[in-house]
């Protein structure tokens, strides 16, 4: 009975272990690329890789320079995105110091590509800080980096080496008298 509940406890270890990598990698592969902002003296840059090409009109989504008065999508300074399949770009010019958020809405898309906030200062040294789009993802360490499957995989045989390891040592602490 002891070894039956003790191969039961292993297995269902196993079990978790092996699922682990592949819960990793479906989390990391539904995260939105977003956007990356950037200033230059009165100028600010946005890039992306998250649109796609309207077929009809062409178009790849706009972005919106919103002030901190200023509340939603409609009411910022537009600008429409160019770039390839790769990356999508624009730039706003003239744009006086202070605080703004940057909004990227791809065509056809309801939800954001990214929302960034800026500071635009009257130096020329760049500054920008990134605010959360759904809220402080806590606990997820690395999230922010994509490592790779190769990584992953190598993790996750790290682990199963381990789990494997450990049925094997409870294994033979059950019966002490073997070698």
């Amino acid at each position: 009975m002891r070894t039956f509940q003790l191969l039961l406890r292993s297995g269902l270890t196993v079990t978790a272990a092996a699922a682990l990598p592949l819960a990793l990698t479906a989390g990391t592969a539904g995260a939105a690329s977003g956007i990356s902002v950037s200033t230059t003296g009165t100028t600010v840059s946005v890039t992306t890789s998250a649109c796609s090409q309207n077929r009809t009109t062409g178009v790849w989504g706009t972005g919106s320079l919103l002030t901190s008065s200023q509340g939603s999508f409609a009411e910022g300074r537009k600008a429409t995105l160019a770039g390839t399949s790769v990356s999508q770009s624009t730039a706003w010019t003239n744009v006086t110091p202070g605080t703004y958020t940057i909004i990227v809405m791809c065509q056809n898309v309801s939800t954001p590509a990214g929302t960034q906030s800026v500071i635009v200062s009257r130096s020329t040294t760049p500054t920008a800080t990134a605010s959360p789009t759904r809220g402080v993802m806590g606990g997820l360490g690395g999230a922010t980096k994509d490592y790779g499957p190769l990584t992953l995989a190598a993790g996750g045989g790290l682990v199963t080496v381990g789990v494997l390891a450990t049925a094997w040592f409870l294994r033979r602490r059950a019966k002490p008298y073997r070698l």
